[in-house]
């Protein structure tokens, strides 16, 4: 019994940790400081034609979004991000990324 044990548990785990990694999109991934604060605006714009029943739903996420942003969860918030632009039919990879300019150079 301890055999079995030692040897099914690793490999439940294993499996367990495939299907959790395969399941986060590379677009929910961690945000950036920037994309924190460019994100919710550009949601909220390019869903400001969805049905209202779909921006409300999203502007929840957004906003709760926005709050783990403060709070340095940067792969909860996009999550959030994430699923409040599938609500919208919003693609997270058309989203304008945020501009870097480059100082003292």
């Amino acid at each position: 019994m301890t055999v079995r044990l030692l040897i099914a548990v690793p490999f439940a785990i294993a499996a367990a940790a495939t299907f959790v990694g395969a399941a986060v999109p590379a677009y929910a991934a961690t945000v950036t400081p920037a994309q924190c604060a460019s994100l919710p605006g550009q949601l909220r714009a390019a869903g400001a034609t969805a049905p209202a029943a779909a921006q409300t739903r999203a502007a929840i996420l957004i906003t709760t979004g926005e709050h783990l942003c403060t709070d340095m969860a940067r792969d909860e918030a996009g999550r959030k991000f994430a699923a409040a632009a599938r609500i919208l039919g919003v693609d997270m990879a058309s989203l304008a990324p945020p501009t870097v300019t480059a100082s003292g150079q």
